[in-house]
């Protein structure tokens, strides 16, 4: 176990909610989470989700407010943007999803905070999956951002993906190892009341908790 502070990026997902759990195990100092309120369609449903998991894991929770990414950008997963497209994950689909460099400017915004608390470790939970259509995910991606932190910061700030390798499913199952309750987590774009299970990310979790032999706890409307 590392004898040090670090900061997660913590969405509310079930990636980023394992990481915390997994963080939790690995890490003795204290656990910052930030939680970005950028104008997404499922925003209110995550951060509610990424506060709930800070208190069961003893994390210290910060919202981030980013108002300017829904003025500014266009994509669909943002309230401004058009509708979420349903069915499986594809390049010409969920393309539509991507908010342009949001990654790399909340990756920025954490290691400007650690360098502020004296903290030299931020985690993201990207994994496998991620990477074919979301290019702020990718490993390339991650590196050099961890390398620019470091270049830029005074505490030598590292960026970090453990899951980085790993597939959605695997995530399942690291969470699974650590007792990690995934009805804690919100991870469908529509970001209505349950949810949708017809998008693609509502499909891929359903995939990951092998929702058809009952693994799955999560409520969805289809």
């Amino acid at each position: 176990m590392a004898d040090e502070d670090c900061i997660i990026l913590l969405s509310g997902g079930m990636d980023s909610g394992v990481l915390l759990a997994w963080a939790k195990k690995n890490y003795s100092g204290t656990i910052y989470t930030l939680g970005f309120s950028y104008g997404s369609k499922h925003n209110e449903k995550e951060l509610a989700c990424a506060r709930k998991l800070s208190e069961v894991f003893s994390a210290q929770f910060i919202i981030i407010e980013m108002p300017f990414i829904n003025d500014l950008f266009s994509s669909s997963l943002l309230q401004t943007g058009e509708n979420i497209p349903d069915g499986s994950y594809n390049d010409n689909d969920m393309r539509s999803t991507v908010v342009p460099f949001r990654n790399g400017i909340m990756l920025s915004i954490a290691a400007g905070y650690a360098e502020n608390k004296g903290i030299r470790k931020v985690l993201i939970g990207a994994h496998s999956g991620d990477h074919p259509v979301y290019p702020d995910c990718s490993p390339v991606f991650i590196d050099a951002m961890s390398k620019a932190s470091q270049s830029g910061t005074y505490a030598n700030v590292s960026i970090e993906a453990p899951f980085a390798a790993i597939g959605k499913d695997k995530i399942a199952e690291i969470g699974r190892s650590l007792d990690f309750d995934f009805s804690l987590t919100w991870s469908c774009y529509k970001g209505g009341e349950i949810h949708c299970g017809i998008c693609a990310t509502c499909i891929e979790r359903k995939i990951a908790l092998e929702f058809t032999k009952g693994l799955d706890p999560t409520r969805y409307s289809s």
